[in-house]
C-alpha cells in the first residue's frame, strides 16, 4: 500500500460541501463523507507538502476516542471504523481507508470548546498581560507551560480564514445560548479530564484540546475530530519541565521549524524538508500507538 501523501480528494459523483485546511467534507444525501487529506496547516498557511499518513492517524484516534466517550456523550459516527463503505464509495476505497468518517448532518455550535490544563500558546501569552485567560483571573506567578491548578473552559469564536479568537464565558453564553452554553462547558471539561487520566497512563500530557459539539435532531452530540494532535497540545510526560516550551507529538514541531526561517508567515508558505516531515510523522504515529495501544493499520 502506498503511503504518498493525500492531499487533494475529488471524487467524481459526490459532492464537494466544503474543503478545509485537513478535512474534505462531501454530501451524501442522508450523511455526510468527513475525510482527512494528509495536508498540514501552520500559522494559517496550509503548506505545500503533507505529512504521510496524518489524516489516517486523526481519524483513527478520533474513532478510538469517539468509542471511549460514547458513554458519556452521543456523537456524529454512522459507521465504525472497520465497516465496509457503502458501495457508492467502493471504487474510492483505496484513497479513502482509515481516513474517512460517515457521519450525521448535524448544525455546528459558533463557538469551539477549548479546554486548557496548562498554561501555553495563547493562553500564556493573554496570562503574561492580564494574569488571566478568557476572562478567568489565575493565580499570580505561574509560568510557561505549568499546569493549573484546575483546568479551564475557554471557548473561541469560529473563524473561516486566519485565527479563532478567545471569548469570555459571557460571550459564548450570548452566541449559543446559557444553558447550552453551561452543558457544553461541563461536558468539554469531563471530557478533557477523562482523556487526561487515560493519555498520561500513557505518557501523554493532554495540555490543552478543543471540542466541536453540534446538535441532530434536537441532540446535543459530539463531533468532528477528538483529542487528536491537531487538536491538542500532547506533551511527553517524561521530558516535561514547566517554564518553558515543551518538546511535543503534535504540530508545535513544525511550527518551531518555521519559526526558525525567514518567513513572515504569509502565503505562500515554504514547503518543509524531508527530515521535518519525517519526523513530524513519527510523532504522530508515536502519539497513535501510544493513546491506542497498536500501531497504525498498514
Amino acid at each position: 500500500m502506498s503511503h504518498d501523501p493525500v492531499l487533494h480528494l475529488d471524487l467524481p459523483g459526490i459532492p464537494k460541501l466544503k474543503s478545509g485546511k485537513v478535512r474534505e467534507l462531501f454530501d451524501l444525501g442522508e450523511a455526510l463523507l468527513l475525510v482527512a487529506t494528509d495536508r498540514i496547516s501552520a500559522f494559517d498557511c496550509v503548506l505545500p507538502n503533507g505529512i504521510p499518513r496524518k489524516g489516517e492517524v486523526l481519524t483513527g484516534l478520533s474513532f478510538f476516542w469517539f468509542e471511549r466517550f460514547a458513554p458519556l456523550v452521543p456523537n456524529h459516527l454512522l459507521a465504525r471504523a472497520n465497516d465496509p463503505l457503502p458501495e457508492r464509495l467502493a471504487p474510492f476505497a483505496a484513497r479513502l481507508r482509515g481516513r474517512s468518517m460517515i457521519v450525521k448532518k448535524a448544525r455546528p455550535l459558533a463557538i469551539e470548546c477549548v479546554v486548557r490544563g496548562y498554561l501555553a500558546g495563547s493562553g500564556w501569552k493573554e496570562y503574561r498581560k492580564s494574569q488571566s485567560v478568557c476572562g478567568i483571573p489565575l493565580p499570580p506567578g505561574l509560568t510557561e507551560s505549568a499546569e493549573l491548578p484546575e483546568p479551564i473552559f475557554t471557548p473561541a469564536t469560529k473563524a473561516e480564514s486566519g485565527h479563532d479568537e478567545n471569548i469570555p464565558f459571557e460571550q459564548a453564553a450570548a452566541l449559543v445560548g446559557p444553558e447550552l452554553a453551561a452543558r457544553v462547558r461541563d461536558l468539554s471539561l469531563r471530557l478533557y479530564r477523562e482523556g487526561r487520566d487515560y493519555a498520561r497512563e500513557r505518557g501523554i500530557i493532554i495540555a490543552d484540546t478543543k471540542f466541536e459539539f453540534g446538535l441532530y435532531e434536537g441532540e446535543l452530540i459530539l463531533i468532528d475530530e477528538v483529542l487528536t494532535p491537531d487538536s491538542s497540545r500532547f506533551w511527553p510526560a517524561d521530558e516535561y519541565q514547566p517554564g518553558q516550551s515543551q518538546p511535543s507529538f503534535d504540530k508545535q514541531f513544525v511550527r518551531d521549524y518555521l519559526e526558525s526561517l525567514d518567513w513572515d508567515k504569509t502565503p505562500p508558505a515554504p514547503a518543509l524538508p524531508r527530515d521535518i516531515v519525517a519526523k513530524t510523522q513519527q510523532k504522530y504515529l508515536e502519539a497513535y500507538e501510544r493513546l491506542t495501544g497498536r500501531p497504525l493499520p498498514a
